[in-house]
């Protein structure tokens, strides 16, 4: 069964982070996918702009409403998603605790309404 991991961090605490602490965390990031690569389960992964670069779109009454900005201000933001196809939801909620940002955000585990 497919899950949409998504990943949800507060943007600020990136500019608190060293750059030889990044590098570590990116290395992080890359070891896991190598990682579910080599199980077979992963699908899919991308790190997203800023939450500044986002764009919204809304549609009311016919009419095309377009902002600047995220959704919502919250006080996390969606940073990026994995993709996976796990065998059920035990093992996606393992594989979302081994994502490096459920250690300062939190990963939201959700299953596709289609599977293939």
């Amino acid at each position: 069964m497919k899950y949409l991991l998504t990943i949800y961090e507060d943007e600020k605490v990136w500019d608190t982070v060293s750059e030889q602490d990044g590098e570590q965390i990116i290395g992080r990031y890359m070891q896991l996918v190598e990682n579910l690569r080599e199980q077979g389960v992963f699908v899919a992964a991308e790190r997203l702009l800023p939450v500044d670069s986002a764009t919204s779109v809304r549609v009311r009454d016919g009419q095309k409403l377009v902002t600047d900005g995220p959704f919502a201000e919250t006080k996390e933001q969606l940073g990026g998603f994995f993709l996976v196809d796990c065998k059920d939801l035990d093992h996606a909620i393992d594989v979302a605790s081994r994502i490096p940002g459920s250690e300062t955000g939190t990963i939201e585990v959700r299953p596709l309404w289609y599977q293939d």
